[in-house]
C-alpha cells in the first residue's frame, strides 16, 4: 500500500454472517486501520468492483478477501472477472474459504489468485489467520497505490 493511504480499502466477499463478523472482530483486535466492505454475493463483488449502482462511490479496494462458494456467481467466476481485468488484476486476491480440495486450490492458483487459504473451523484460529491475513498483506507487501477514482 502506498504511503499516501493511512487507510487500507478491504473488500470482503462472503456470504456467512457470522464469517463476516469474526472478519470485523479480528481486523478490530489487530488494530490496522481500514474500511472492511462486504459484498454477501459474487454478483455484488463484481457490482462493487466495477463501481455499478448502487456502489458508483465504492472506493477500489487494496486487498479482496474472497469465498469461493457464493450464490449468484461464485468465487471462481469472481476471481477470474478481477483477474481479467485491467484495473482490477493488481489487487491482491486471498481466497478465504472452507474448502480442502487439492482441484480448488489448483484452479484458484491458475485463475491468479494470491493466496490460498483454507479457514479453520475453531474460532481462536480463524482469527489469527485474519490477522495474519491483514497484517502481511497491509503491513509488509509493498501494494500498488490505488488509482484516483476522478
Amino acid at each position: 500500500m502506498g504511503a499516501r493511504h493511512s487507510v487500507a480499502e478491504i473488500l470482503l466477499v462472503e456470504d456467512n454472517p457470522a464469517d463476516v463478523r469474526l472478519t470485523r472482530e479480528a481486523m478490530t483486535e489487530a488494530k490496522v486501520l481500514n474500511n472492511l466492505h462486504v459484498a454477501a454475493d459474487g454478483e455484488q463483488a463484481l457490482q462493487f468492483l466495477m463501481r455499478e449502482a448502487p456502489f458508483e462511490d465504492a472506493p477500489r479496494p487494496d486487498l479482496i478477501l474472497l469465498d469461493l462458494n457464493l450464490p449468484r456467481k461464485d468465487g471462481r467466476e469472481v476471481l477470474r472477472v478481477i483477474k481479467s481485468t485491467a484495473d482490477l488484476k493488481r489487487i491482491p486476491v486471498v481466497v478465504l474459504t472452507t474448502s480442502k480440495a487439492e482441484e480448488d486450490i489448483a484452479k484458484t492458483y491458475d485463475l491468479h489468485a494470491n493466496c490460498f487459504i483454507t479457514k479453520p473451523m475453531d474460532l481462536e484460529q480463524f482469527i489469527h489467520i485474519v490477522q495474519h491475513i491483514e497484517g502481511f498483506w497491509l503491513g509488509i507487501v509493498a501494494l500498488p497505490d490505488r488509482p484516483d477514482p476522478h
